[in-house]
């Protein structure tokens, strides 16, 4: 913007200018919306963006809107957000590597609405996806379940295509069985002979939810 680091530094003096890290600086009292936010670190995070249930909100897939939503991050290196984010934005980074993808192309994901200066986004389905590979770690099955009855308009290539990618058998596997149950159009479009299921074995797994047991 035109604003030199001796200028920046009288600005801050001045009371004009909050310091928060090196090049970032607010307004005081400033209570910025995430949005732009977001695209600065995206600057500094590879692959930094959007998803699970965040990017599935954003979207209005949602069961219910929680009182203090936790910002859902996800990149493809290991990383921690800085303090000065996280103290304004109560959030989560997590490294994800649930597809067979490669940095600078990953699969569904791009500008939120394909508006300019927007953060980058998990379409839905992958969003979907994103929080049902956390079941039985940090994310309840039940609000799972619940979010799976907002899918009825999914697309089902889109989804295919990323199952077809999926590298967690459980992932593919969950989303067949709440899509079945919930009755969801796109899951009986869906050839799980021709998806990466695993195994004949059953998936199992025990967790605070209790024992979740997928079926090939």
């Amino acid at each position: 913007m035109g604003i030199s680091a001796d200028l920046a530094v009288h600005y801050v003096r001045a009371g004009w200018l909050n310091w928060l890290a090196r090049g970032v600086y607010c307004k005081p009292n400033d209570h910025s919306h995430c949005i732009p936010v977001c695209c600065l670190l995206q600057r500094r995070f590879e692959e930094l963006h959007v998803g699970g249930k965040t990017a599935l909100d954003w979207y209005g897939v949602r069961h219910y809107v929680s009182q203090k939503p936790v910002l859902h991050l996800s990149g493809w290196a290991a990383a921690k957000l800085p303090t000065w984010f996280t103290e304004r934005f109560p959030a989560e980074y997590h490294r994800k590597r649930l597809f067979n993808e490669t940095p600078g192309a990953l699969l569904y994901v791009g500008s939120f609405e394909k508006r300019g200066g927007a953060p980058q986004v998990s379409a839905p389905e992958r969003a979907l996806l994103e929080v049902l590979s956390e079941v039985g770690v940090r994310q309840p099955l039940k609000e799972a379940r619940q979010l799976t009855e907002s899918t009825y308009n999914f697309r089902v290539d889109v989804l295919r295509a990323l199952l077809q990618q999926c590298t967690n058998v459980k992932t593919v596997r969950l989303c067949l069985q709440l899509g079945r149950e919930n009755s969801m159009p796109w899951a009986a479009k869906l050839d799980p002979a021709k998806l990466p299921t695993g195994s004949d074995r059953p998936w199992v797994s025990r967790s605070s939810d209790g024992l979740l047991v997928l079926k090939p």
